[in-house]
């Protein structure tokens, strides 16, 4: 573009000094008194201009004609009529009998203004406007008005000049004549300045060969108008001002109606290409050409057998839904973003990396020596996360799990490998391990856990959840004060269920949201009726999930099932983790909307997570939770030691109350009790227990209320 205008900055300062120069050498130019040559010349260089004004006509008329402009198809009907002009002009001025027989010298200069005039006007009404697209049914009828408009023309120009013949006082029309051409270089600067205007905008490369051939057109003029009185020279300058003009209009119309449209198409396809096969947020190739790729490094490893092995890692980031939730979509592709320019800083010869979408990645690793030279490389890209990653809100420690699979061996098509190594990531997650190579088993276990998904999603209509309630002590007195509610689930075919097998499934599909709801109906209504029934009112403790807490009107959802149900909020204790307090904002104004109701919020598996004290301190909360993996070793771990009794200090500090979890022994208890933990609950008290038996063993009556 820079060199663009650099070419029209040379062309005005040539035409200024070609000006300049015929000015200076005006007197000897004017003494040159062989006409036959100057007419010879003039032909060859009016010839040269038809030639280049007819290239401008095919060019609208015959090439890429289903593909118009409208600056392209009025351009080429505009220099059919200048051609034509320009044609009947030159041949009768040079004097060819058949021509100048029938049009004199005088007549001749008229058809020269009247193709000055019909350019200067037309191009000023075509590049003055936003060149846009036309239909090709209009292409003949635009041409069929410019063949009327020229003959008309011609006409006119023959009557008016034969009438004007018999008056008098003729000079008149010479006068006229003058004005029109002084019309004719005013049109063309103005033209100049239109298409220039306003100068902040950037023009195109096109666009400014247009203003040089303008440029030359205007400089051509003047020497039509013998305004340097060099005599015949200087019709012959004009011709060749013209001549220049004319090729930079071909070359500018070529440029801007077709090349440019075709490179805007093939940058456009090419664009379209790319976000075919590459991830629009982390710029890397996408599943389709990881798909690509692997087919052919499977055929390459069929014709050539010694290049050793090949493994694809699929890599995913773990609890990377907690982070989207909670700090939201930007900082979730933020961190997808700094995750693959880790992986892309380490990527070696032989190794490609993908984006899979959402949260993972694919490492395709080629001509390796052996399984455990994949397994060792695949230790070394974990290693890159050891170090936190900063996003705007802090630093946050993330961990991948990887799953592999290997050619040969692991699948004998690119899909068979993609869903293998896709198959052993999702495995090594639920083992909590972080590399998992791909193992026929794992296949069963996947099918499984989708037939499981399936069943999940009836489960809750044909009636096959239930809860059971597990104690809270007061440690001072070991009377019950509270329960958790536990959500349990019996399979008509597989009987119970572990939690720990299809809460994930939940939470990961989104039924976790109908079934939260359902538990908490359920726990409340059960709390209600034994409210009813004139035992002593204790509070029910619920947990939430992290799609739940996320709920915008969960707030209200909660009160309108209390009030239905009519269970005071003062019995209500709302278990929330760490993590979903990520997004502070979002969290202080969920917990507050709680806190109104008049419910209880607990922060459950506390010490796991990542509360940041400042914040903790701020927070609508009144209990904290410790988690049972601190109490189960409080008597063998010095560390789990400090940790209990850190926190017990702390929530003492902080006003809150705080329950230990998994308490199953008597010297877990006295530790409880020496760090005056308020409340405990564990398998020493009782193991969670169904509604009837809760009942019968630990609800006392109301005094006075006999059961």
């Amino acid at each position: 573009m820079r060199q663009e205008e650099r070419k029209t900055i040379q062309a005005a300062i040539i035409g200024a000094a070609l000006f300049l120069l015929i000015q200076i050498f005006r007197t000897p130019l004017s003494h040159i008194e062989n006409q036959d040559v100057l007419l010879a010349f003039y032909l060859i260089i009016g010839c040269c201009n038809i030639a280049f004004g007819f290239a401008i006509f095919a060019q609208g008329w015959l090439f890429f004609s289903d593909k118009l402009s409208r600056a392209r198809l009025y351009t080429s009907a505009l220099f059919l009529g200048v051609c034509i002009f320009d044609f009947l002009h030159t041949l009768s001025f040079v004097g060819i009998p058949a021509i100048s027989s029938m049009i004199s010298t005088d007549q001749s200069l008229w058809l020269l203004t009247f193709s000055r005039l019909a350019s200067a006007f037309g191009i000023l009404f075509i590049f003055s406007k936003e060149d846009q697209p036309v239909s090709v049914t209009g292409k003949k009828k635009v041409f069929g008005v410019s063949l009327v408009l020229i003959a008309l023309s011609l006409s006119l120009l023959i009557f008016s000049h034969s009438i004007a013949q018999g008056f008098p006082a003729y000079s008149w029309v010479n006068t006229m004549k003058h004005l029109v051409d002084m019309a004719v270089l005013f049109v063309y600067l103005l033209s100049v300045g239109i298409i220039v205007y306003p100068g902040r905008v950037e023009k195109s490369a096109s666009l400014l060969i247009i203003i040089r051939a303008l440029i030359f057109f205007a400089l051509g003029q003047v020497f039509f108008m013998n305004l340097l009185s060099v005599g015949e020279m200087d019709y012959l300058f004009g011709m060749l001002s013209s001549g220049i003009s004319y090729y930079l209009m071909l070359t500018g119309v070529y440029r801007l109606t077709i090349d440019e449209p075709y490179h805007e198409n093939q940058q456009a396809e090419a664009r379209i290409n790319f976000l075919a096969y590459h991830d629009d947020v982390t710029g890397l190739p996408n599943r389709r050409r990881l798909m690509q790729r692997v087919e052919e490094m499977i055929v390459q490893s069929e014709k050539d057998k010694s290049r050793g092995f090949s493994a694809l890692v699929i890599m995913n980031i773990n609890h990377f839904k907690n982070i989207n939730d909670s700090l939201g979509h930007y900082a979730g592709d933020l961190l997808l973003q700094l995750v693959s320019e880790r992986f892309q800083n380490e990527v070696q010869v032989n190794e490609e990396l993908f984006s899979m979408g959402a949260d993972e990645f694919a490492f395709l690793m080629t001509e390796r020596t052996g399984v455990e030279s994949c397994l060792v490389r695949a230790s070394e890209l974990l290693r890159l996360f050891e170090t936190p990653v900063q996003l705007e809100s802090g630093e946050y420690h993330i961990s991948l799990s990887l799953g592999m699979s290997i050619h040969p061996g692991d699948g004998d098509t690119a899909e068979q490998l993609i869903q293998n190594a896709d198959t052993a990531v999702h495995n090594a997650k639920e083992q909590n391990v972080e590399i998992r190579r791909y193992i026929p088993s794992m296949q069963m276990k996947a099918k499984e856990r989708l037939k499981l998904e399936n069943d999940l999603r009836r489960a809750l209509e044909r009636d096959e959840f239930y809860l059971v309630y597990q104690p809270q002590v007061r440690l001072e007195t070991e009377e019950i004060v509270g329960m958790e509610a536990l959500l349990r689930w019996n399979h008509p075919k597989r009987g119970i269920v572990s939690p720990v097998e299809f809460i994930p499934i939940a939470e990961e599909s989104g039924l976790i949201v109908p079934i939260g709801e359902w538990v908490l109906k359920t726990a409340c209504r059960q709390n209600k009726e034994w409210q009813a029934a004139g035992y002593r009112p204790i509070c029910v403790s619920i947990n939430l999930s992290m799609r739940q807490f996320l709920q915008p009107n969960l707030a209200g959802k909660i009160d309108a099932i209390l009030q239905e149900i009519g269970l005071d909020p003062c019995y209500v204790d709302l278990e929330i983790t760490e993590s979903m307090t990520l997004d502070k904002e979002t969290a202080f104004d969920q917990l507050n909307r709680l806190k109104r109701l008049g419910v209880f919020i607990s922060i459950d598996d506390f010490g796991t997570g990542y509360s940041s004290l400042h914040y903790l301190k701020n927070m609508p909360i009144d209990r904290l939770k410790i988690d049972r993996s601190f109490v189960s070793e409080v008597m063998e771990d010095s560390n789990n030691a400090a940790i209990v009794s850190t926190i017990t200090s702390m929530a003492h500090h902080l006003k809150l109350k705080v329950t230990a979890e998994g308490v199953e022994n008597k010297d877990q208890l006295n530790f409880l009790r020496q760090q005056h933990c308020h409340e405990a609950q564990g398998y020493l008290f009782s193991k969670p227990v169904i509604a009837a038996e809760f009942e019968t063993e630990f609800l006392k009556p109301l005094m006075g209320v006999s059961l």
